[in-house]
């Protein structure tokens, strides 16, 4: 027998008698601590009802796309998506907008400082009302819809900070009906708890709630995450934008009109103090404030 092994025996006999020391009220407590420490590990942190959170490598790329929301959506399987910076993602599934984006914002927020893979409940009126949505039909069939979108899909993110990718379904569970086929009163969402390690602990992006909903889905909303993932925002190529922006707009010079649009209505909510797009296309902005 070696002297690793015979030292290995040796540690072990000691912890064994030792423990043997400790009064089992108190081995009790020391391990329901480390069940504390354990689940706290597996949660998301918990943020105040004024802001909304989302991952780095998310808000800088195309995944929820700026496109014309009237343009219809097409399917895609293992798609490279465009990220700004570091980072990777491929993606299966029915291609997602700013719309959803609001969406799964709202579903992360009320999954804040539960434990990962909880069913999550709400009421869809609860909902639409968080987003500010019509409180009536139409605006819970839309809910619906985006909800099951996003069940239906397949996403990997790979990132220097990474050390392996993660794969995930953005929402692996999505219930609305009983077995009967009955529309139940509260829906039924479990998110995924690959989720926790994606967010990190610092490597996500803090969007003010009320400014994002004063804001019209699309190119305004998508800035808006992009320009507040960076607490002091450097210039950027106009085209690097349109491309991260995930814009199908084929005209680059009616792609910088929409962007100066949109650049005056993150002005206008207060998010910027103020912006410019220089004669090299390269897009200067001063935020406002950061939290």
């Amino acid at each position: 027998m070696d002297k690793k092994t015979i030292r290995k025996k040796i540690d072990t006999a000691t912890n064994d008698v030792f423990q043997s020391f400790i009064p089992a009220s108190m081995q009790a407590r020391a391990s329901k601590g480390q069940e504390l420490i354990n689940a706290a590990q597996m949660q998301l942190p918990f943020w105040d009802e004024t802001t909304r959170r989302i991952p780095n490598e998310l808000v800088r790329s195309a995944l929820f796309n700026a496109r014309n929301r009237n343009r219809k959506r097409v399917y895609l399987r293992d798609a490279d998506i465009e990220v700004i910076g570091d980072g990777r993602i491929q993606y299966t599934g029915e291609e997602l907008r700013q719309f959803d984006e609001i969406v799964w914002l709202e579903l992360i927020h009320l999954s804040r400082g539960q434990t990962a893979g909880k069913v999550i409940e709400f009421t869809p009126y609860s909902f639409c009302k968080a987003v500010q949505w019509p409180l009536n039909n139409n605006s819970y069939e839309r809910l619906r819809e985006s909800l099951t979108r996003m069940q239906a899909t397949s996403l990997s993110v790979y990132s220097k900070r990474l050390k392996t990718g993660i794969s995930l379904s953005m929402i692996p569970i999505f219930t609305w009906k009983d077995e009967n086929g009955k529309t139940l009163s509260r829906y039924k969402v479990t998110i995924a708890p690959q989720l926790i390690e994606l967010f990190g602990d610092t490597y996500f992006t803090q969007i003010e709630w009320q400014q994002r909903l004063s804001l019209s889905p699309g190119l305004a909303t998508w800035l808006h995450g992009y320009f507040a993932s960076h607490r002091t925002p450097f210039p950027v190529k106009l085209e690097t934008l349109y491309k991260g922006s995930g814009s199908t707009t084929k005209d680059l010079k009616d792609f910088k009109r929409q962007t100066k649009e949109a650049l005056e209505a993150l002005v206008k909510v207060g998010f910027l103090k103020e912006f410019e797009i220089d004669k090299a296309s390269l897009v200067h902005v001063v935020r406002a404030q950061y939290r």
